[in-house]
């Protein structure tokens, strides 16, 4: 029988449109901050802003993940980019109206992160499928996915901190908007036709019975998993403390220490740019070694260090190096984890378990910026850079403590089609190859740094 020929397009439409998007996210991770602490020059109220953006998030991911699958993960991206474009280009044109108030800005946060998560979740469930389309391995296709958002973080944020440093935060909206709209061209275009990008059409119409029904199988799945429920816990604390780091702690710090905004797009800049690095290596000889061992590792460097280096400093060099060795630990992470969800989540499943997971991982982000900026006020920036490095060093030991996370250097083999509801585990024979055929973080969404 005559091999079909490998298609490319879709997966480097995915690739690029992601890492478009990715890029935005960098502008907004700086400029929204700098945009709060301008107009307002409260860090609570910055950490409130980060509040409202997280909590939409973490809704999304809790009831969107069987509205994917029916709605057709195409477009669903295609709306999610369009939707957060317009919100973000809102908040700089209001402001220069002088229409913007602090409850708008709020608002209109809290409608791109309700917006971007499906969106992102969207692309990324289709990964499986377009490697095994192009004739690439699940683990290149986890660790290229990872490596080209990793790139697209670098160039964001060291665009972001030039532009907020001489032309303001309101620019670097306006370009964040501008690269929504550009993602959400490339995937009307680069997917159309793929099977997988479509609406479920031969499934049970969607209705509350089903949706509710639906999800269930989701979260059960996640629950009878053990070590995917091992990673939603531990990724669902990192993540929260994070964002205590992206969204006040780190603005604060530069704002105070390290001269603005520029400084603040160099260090963001230079961790997305070792994280890539991080994510290539890992691609190219990754498979040679167990996965705990080296996730375990990455995320004792990427995790306490940058906190408790900037208690002790006030200068851009010593912590440059620290968020360099954080940055390349933090790029085996997110491949590690995407390979494992892709292997232990059928297709069928994929879409509900990441977003009950997505849901898990993300479940504290909202309060990170909010506790941050709180803490901040009150207990002062040294204080809080060390309470908050000290618990993400403790989070970074479970993977050496509980047994549950052997199961990540269990080598899958060859994985059945499991039933819906039904747990990696449960299998009774195994007769399909789990890759590159496809069979998903930072957990359904890994942890983003």
């Amino acid at each position: 029988m005559r091999t079909p020929p490998h298609d490319r397009v879709p997966l480097g439409t995915v690739l690029t449109a992601n890492a478009i998007s990715v890029t935005g996210n960098s502008l907004t991770l700086i400029g929204v901050p700098w945009f709060a602490l301008e107009t307002t020059g409260s860090p609570g109220k910055a950490g409130l802003v980060a509040f409202c953006a997280a909590v939409p998030v973490v809704l999304a991911a809790i009831a969107g993940g069987p509205v994917i699958d029916r709605l057709g993960r195409r477009r669903v991206s295609i709306a999610s980019d369009l939707i957060c474009g317009l919100a973000l280009a809102a908040i700089p044109l209001l402001h220069q109206t002088g229409a913007l108030r602090f409850w708008m800005l709020c608002a209109l946060m809290a409608v791109t992160g309700l917006f971007h998560a499906p969106g992102e979740m969207a692309r990324h469930v289709l990964v499986p499928d377009l490697a095994g389309r192009a004739g690439t391995s699940l683990t290149r296709a986890a660790s290229l996915y990872d490596a080209v958002a990793r790139g697209a973080r670098m160039t964001g944020a060291a665009i972001a901190g030039l532009l907020v440093a001489f032309m303001g935060p309101g620019t670097v909206l306006y370009l964040d908007a501008a690269t929504f709209a550009v993602s959400a061209l490339l995937v009307t275009a680069g997917l159309r036709g793929v099977p997988s990008a479509e609406p479920l059409r031969d499934g049970p119409r969607l209705s509350p019975a089903r949706y509710r029904a639906d999800l269930r199988e989701g979260y059960a799945f996640l629950f009878r998993a053990r070590l995917l429920l091992a990673i939603t816990v531990m990724v669902m604390v990192t993540n929260g403390l994070n964002q205590s780091w992206s969204s006040v702690l780190l603005p604060v710090h530069a704002r105070e220490d390290l001269g603005g905004p520029t400084a603040q797009g160099l260090l963001v800049s230079v961790f997305a740019g070792c994280a890539l690095a991080g994510a290539l290596l890992y691609g190219a000889v990754g498979e040679r070694f167990p996965r705990r061992a080296v996730f375990t590792v990455g995320f004792l460097l990427c995790g306490a260090p940058p906190y408790l280096v900037a208690a002790f400093t006030d200068t851009v060099t010593p912590l440059l190096v620290t968020v360099a060795a954080a940055g390349f630990g933090a790029g085996v992470l997110n491949p590690i984890l995407t390979t494992v969800m892709y292997e232990q989540v059928p297709d069928g499943l994929r879409s509900r378990v990441m977003g009950a997971s997505t849901a898990g991982v993300l479940l504290t982000t909202p309060l990170g910026g909010l506790a941050a900026g709180l803490l901040v006020e009150r207990a002062g920036l040294t204080a809080t850079l060390l309470g908050i490095g000290t618990l993400y060093f403790l989070a970074t030991l479970s993977p050496m403590v509980f047994p549950a996370w052997r199961g990540m250097d269990t080598a899958p083999g060859v994985t059945s089609r499991r039933a819906p509801g039904e747990a990696p585990g449960d299998d009774v024979s195994r007769t399909e190859p789990s890759t590159p055929a496809p069979v998903p973080g930072p957990a359904g969404t890994p942890p983003r740094r």
